[in-house]
């Protein structure tokens, strides 16, 4: 109950943080030229000045800027996102259609870089200033110096045109109908590129603090105490060394967690994947200034959820944080 009390207060502390968020990015599009109206009437392939002030009166936009702040922070109150004027519906339907998809590839990407990172992280580490070490550190160095919309662009040309082994982009394959287990095949099979481009920066990250908080816990006194009982290096490494080492990585999740969405609009972009990402690139181009704050604050819950799962993990990992006031 301590540690539910702990991750509680942090979670009601970023409620202010939410906020400021919502409210800088509110003002910082005002600044922004034209507005939901333009791209509409552009749309439409123009129209007289009457009709786009009509508009803007239905739409809410020829309020002050002050006005539709209280009117958007109000809706906010009673979780309603607003209106999509270029889509036509909800901003939550919107944004309901595509956050399967952005949350299903920062899953994969994410439990891709940290396990690996894990792995390639304790090999680094046991074979330090050896040939194990040195090969992993400068592929590390060279994943997280390739930028991600290149490795995507060469991913989709060797895999899916030349060798023709995986598909392009899109999250199913749109000329079948699949149910049940093909389905999620299907899925899963359209997800590998994407998951690799996302998440191989993420695992140079992870791999290089894996690397370097196991070899600073290889140094403490209670792994010096093991070896001295007997113990093999194996169960010294899984049952002692481990568990401290993941403390930095754990943390990291959480404060990269708003990075990986950042990340997926370049990569739901090259992959055609419809996601938030995505979501969020066409909406700034179509000055849909509703669906763009939803995103924003569907983000911004993410990131504060994952980091509340984070503080539960730390407090599991860390006993100490059980002692904290």
């Amino acid at each position: 109950m301590h540690i539910l009390r702990l991750a509680g207060r942090r979670l009601a502390a970023s409620i202010p943080t939410l906020i400021l968020i919502l409210v800088g990015v509110f003002l910082l599009l005002q600044l922004a030229p034209g507005d939901t109206v333009d791209a509409m009437m552009a749309q439409m392939g123009g129209g007289d000045a009457r009709t786009a002030e009509d508009l803007r009166r239905f739409y809410g936009l020829d309020l002050s800027v002050t006005a539709q702040l209280g009117n958007y922070l109000w809706r906010l109150i009673r979780f309603d996102l607003g209106f999509s004027a270029i889509y036509g519906k909800p901003v939550a339907t919107v944004i309901a259609e595509r956050l399967p998809a952005t949350i299903l590839l920062m899953t994969a990407s994410l439990s891709f870089a940290f396990f690996f990172g894990i792995v390639f992280g304790v090999i680094a580490a046991r074979g330090v200033n050896r040939w194990p070490d040195t090969l992993i550190s400068t592929l590390g160095l060279i994943f997280y110096a390739t930028p991600s919309f290149w490795f995507g662009l060469m991913a989709i040309v060797v895999f899916s045109i030349y060798l023709q082994w995986l598909p392009a982009g899109g999250l199913s394959d749109i000329t079948q109908v699949k149910e049940g287990i093909w389905l999620v095949l299907d899925t899963a099979r359209h997800l590998v590129l994407p998951t690799l481009t996302l998440g191989l920066i993420f695992l140079a990250i992870y791999l290089r603090i894996m690397r370097a908080s196991m070899l600073e816990v290889l140094t403490l006194d209670f792994v010096r105490t093991a070896r001295a009982k007997g113990l093999d290096e194996t169960r010294v490494v899984v049952r002692h060394v481990l568990r401290n080492a993941l403390l930095p990585m754990v943390t990291l999740i959480g404060l990269q967690a708003g990075t990986m969405l950042g990340g997926s609009v370049v990569v739901e972009s090259v992959f055609s994947l419809p996601g938030l990402g995505r979501l969020a690139y066409e909406s700034v181009v179509q000055r849909d200034l509703n669906t763009l704050l939803g995103i924003i604050f569907v983000s911004a819950l993410l990131v504060i959820a994952v980091n509340f799962i984070v503080d539960l993990v730390y407090a599991r990992l860390d006993p100490r944080i059980k002692s904290e006031g």
